[in-house]
């Protein structure tokens, strides 16, 4: 007999490690059939992910390829949750946006009269 490799629901592996705030999340990202488990597109929470699999799928606007490194046993704290995968793709950081220089202030008189006026001019046309 051969033994079974040791695996966990890939739902509840996505929420120990952290990916999720909550197992029917993840559970729902598996069910919309755009998670890909070696390259094989899956959506059943139920199926088994075990210890080298690679995981592919969207979390906000990136798409993570996540490799698993270890099962776990709880959902521990973040540096714990870290430890159980290896990012293959890390999300780029985005770049700071920048406001306009003024735009954190309260018009002054000047600029209250010249969108008045601008207004005003768009009523009348």
């Amino acid at each position: 007999m051969s033994e079974a490799k040791p695996g966990l629901r890939i739902d509840k592996w996505l929420w120990q490690a952290r990916f999720f705030k909550t197992r029917s999340l993840a559970a729902k990202l598996v069910q919309s059939g755009k998670l890909r488990l070696n390259g094989e597109l899956i959506s059943k929470p139920s199926r088994v992910v075990s210890e080298g699999d690679v995981l592919t799928f969207p979390k906000a606007l990136d798409t993570r390829v996540i490799e698993v490194r270890a099962l776990g046993t709880r959902r521990g704290p973040a540096p714990e949750a870290q430890g159980l995968y290896r990012d293959l793709a890390p999300p780029e950081p985005k770049p700071a946006f920048a406001a306009s220089p003024k735009a954190d202030h309260r018009p002054t008189a000047r600029e209250r009269r010249a969108i008045q006026k601008f207004k005003q001019g768009l009523e009348e046309n």
